[in-house]
């Protein structure tokens, strides 16, 4: 990844190990994605796991009001914009 990073202009930062406030839009998501799909689901094979993490994708952006978008879906929030 260095190799790819340096080559292509890209400045890695990463957040410091015990510090999810680092990132904390990013590690809101992670646990809502680990809380709600990936801890629900028993996946069967990959391509059931690239269904079901796909569909709580969908949802996620299309059909679920977040509040930090003033209770908007993502899809909603960037068809205002």
């Amino acid at each position: 990844m260095d190799q790819w990073a340096y080559a292509n202009g890209v400045q890695l930062d990463f957040s410091r190990p015990g510090k999810p406030t680092d990132n904390a839009l990013i590690e809101s998501f992670n646990g809502r994605l680990r809380a709600e799909c990936l801890n629900e689901n028993w996946f069967l094979s990959l391509e059931d796991a690239e269904e079901k993490i796909s569909s709580w994708r969908r949802d996620y952006n299309e059909q679920r009001p977040h509040s930090a978008l003033g209770n908007l879906a993502p899809r909603e929030f960037a068809s205002t914009g």
